[in-house]
């Protein structure tokens, strides 16, 4: 589905209408009613497919599948939750709540931006390309057997325009507003010179009953169970601890092309834990059932216990071809003591990947060089005309080295304290004015630099470690602290930090979500996932040219633009990145055999199925 799920908000970037539309708008006054929608006018599927071809159509119904979180979105949490309300910015939103809603339309994952009818059956579009009227299915119902219809479409689009989640406001900048023409059809209108996707973005969020929030307010943080429409509904739950989600055995969606196959657990399962240790712990023990491993030292030393060595439980590492994005330590430019561009060159010179990597994470990553990593839209070498073209109007504006070769993480001798790299860091500080007074690093003010490391996440501390030894080195007093989960998304929401971790990740096609993480306009959001506070007019030009490109070969140039005024900023200090996922998982699950192209994870719990000969024997080898 493609609904905001755990995936969606750090994966989004698709585009706009398909050229077959376009088309129909031409030859007729009435446009014509298409089933899907796309970036640059490709559509993989027909009017009449069956299904999609990743799925495994024949997969059997039952069983359940528990998990913890790997990824967030908007209010969530991995550690925590407090509220059945997932898309404000109060509370922490439970993990999963984006399987109780429908959306218009559905991501194809092998498909790089194609959208397919799940709640709307079919789309015209205006000539214009500033009005999309959505027919909804006749069929379409909550889970109270009421009738989904047009005018809780345009009350859930309204609604999350005005009080949704910051994040998901910015990516509604440029939606203006849905109106039920009746019961059955919703007309949903762009504002003039609109991103590529944001019609995508409307058409993949999650539709609320209008009756339901007609006595309860939209924006509270709330444990009351809202109405929904998915393949599933909210079961038992516990606070902090877990949470469970119930398959609607007569959902009226199971039959759709778009979810044949698909959501084929009677139950799934969230587990929260405090510590990724303790959570470990936990699936030795069968307290849950599927893990995807986020840390490379559990998985080079920890998968050896008894389940493992006895096949009850499996390991795979199944491909990731999506761009792999940006992971690092994001440095907070609203500080004063973080303005200058040496200073943060001066902390990316200081962190020695090739050693953390080396003896932390057991070889296991490549380093991370551009918020486009894994894909055609990172540069290497020298920019080419096309780029030029897009870059000269910039000129005196950015650095000089963005009109050459972009900037590369240097590379270190790996002995955790290359001399050559901390000369460099401290060359840079001292020209910026940050010297050394009494043996300790003093700003220009003469007050000590000193550096909070923010996080909320005990299995990340290790890789600070040796980290906060070098910038010690260099005279700086440089911390790290633990807070938790509240605590930090608290902090974060108000930008109040010096430098933290987060990973985001592009689609195959960026667009509008560009300007949630990088814009000047989000920068100032509460909420926002422009940690770095970066500000930029050129930034900002550039992210127009990514949203207005027309073609797909015009937004590769535009992106790769993009990555070399972004990394000439200096904004994070990169880490590190795999092109694969790591999953284990007791022995009573079938998948397919590899993931779509452009799947944001692997599948899981969506297309995965309840194997029962594999849990028969899984049960006789206790």
């Amino acid at each position: 589905m493609a609904q905001p799920s755990r995936r969606h908000v750090l994966g989004l970037g698709i585009g706009a209408v398909s050229a077959s539309c376009l088309r129909g708008a031409v030859a007729s006054e009435m446009p014509a009613e298409m089933h899907g929608i796309s970036a640059f006018g490709d559509l993989k599927y027909p009017a009449d497919f069956h299904h999609f071809d990743y799925i495994n159509v024949d997969a059997p119904k039952g069983g359940t599948f528990s998990l913890i979180p790997s990824v967030r979105a908007y209010n969530q949490s991995y550690f925590t939750f407090s509220s059945l309300n997932a898309y404000i910015l109060k509370g922490e939103g439970a993990q999963g709540m984006d399987m109780t809603f429908a959306p218009l339309m559905a991501r194809a994952n092998d498909e790089p931006d194609a959208m397919y009818g799940v709640a709307a059956k079919s789309v015209r579009i205006s000539p214009d390309k500033l009005t999309y009227t959505f027919m909804i299915r006749q069929e379409a119902r909550f889970h109270d057997g009421s009738r989904l219809t047009a005018h809780d479409v345009a009350f859930s689009l309204n609604s999350l325009k005005e009080k949704g989640h910051p994040l998901i406001i910015v990516q509604l900048r440029d939606f203006v507003k849905a109106e039920a023409l009746d019961d059955a059809t919703v007309a949903v209108t762009f504002a003039p010179g609109r991103a590529r996707d944001v019609p995508l973005y409307v058409a993949g969020l999650p539709i609320f009953s209008k009756a339901y929030y007609a006595t309860r307010p939209f924006e509270e943080s709330s444990l009351d169970t809202p109405l929904g429409s998915g393949p599933y509904k909210v079961g038992r739950f516990e606070v902090n601890r877990y949470i469970e989600y119930e398959r609607v055995k007569d959902w009226w969606g199971a039959d759709l092309p778009v979810c044949r196959g698909s959501y084929n657990f009677d139950a799934v399962r969230y587990e929260y834990y405090r510590d990724r240790d303790v959570a470990f712990e936990g699936f030795t023990g069968k307290s849950y059932l599927f893990r995807e491993e986020l840390t490379a030292r559990i998985w080079a030393t920890r998968y050896d216990f008894p389940a493992i060595k006895d096949g009850r439980v499996k390991r795979e590492q199944l491909p990731d071809d999506t761009p792999s994005g940006a992971q690092g330590w994001f440095i907070n430019l609203r500080r004063d003591k973080f303005r200058d561009a040496r200073v943060r060159e001066a902390l990316i010179y200081a962190f020695d990947f090739e050693w953390t990597n080396k003896t932390i994470m057991y070889g296991a990553y490549a380093r991370t060089q551009s918020p486009f990593q894994n894909s055609d839209m990172m540069v290497s070498g020298p920019p080419s005309p096309e780029e030029l073209a897009l870059l000269e109007p910039f000129r005196g504006q950015v650095p000089d080295e963005v009109f050459g070769m972009p900037f590369v993480p240097p590379v270190s001798d790996g002995s955790g304290q290359d001399r050559s790299l901390l000369r460099k860091a401290g060359e840079l500080l001292n020209e910026a004015g940050y010297v050394i007074k009494d043996r300790k690093r003093v700003l220009p003010n003469g007050e000590p630099f000193t550096i909070e490391f923010l996080n909320d996440e005990q299995s990340i501390q290790p890789h600070h470690g040796p980290y906060l030894k070098n910038l010690a080195t260099l005279g700086i007093d440089a911390t790290f602290r633990l807070v938790d989960a509240v605590q930090y998304r608290a902090r974060l929401e108000d930008f109040d930090f010096d430098m933290t971790i987060e990973r985001f990740s592009m689609s195959a096609t960026p667009g509008d979500n560009m300007r949630a993480f990088f814009s000047s306009h989000a920068a100032k959001t509460k909420g926002s996932y422009n940690l770095a506070g970066i500000s930029s007019p050129v930034i900002d030009a550039l992210i127009d040219k990514i949203i207005g490109a027309q073609t797909r070969a015009e937004l590769t140039t535009a992106c790769r633009a993009f990555d070399r005024v972004f990394r000439a900023g200096r904004y994070w200090v990169p880490q590190w990145y795999a092109n694969f996922h790591r999953v284990a998982y007791w022995d009573q699950f079938s998948h397919p055999e590899k993931p779509p192209k452009y799947a944001q994870g692997v599948g899981a719990p969506e297309n995965w199925w309840f194997d029962a000969a594999k849990a028969a024997k899984l049960e006789q080898a206790k």
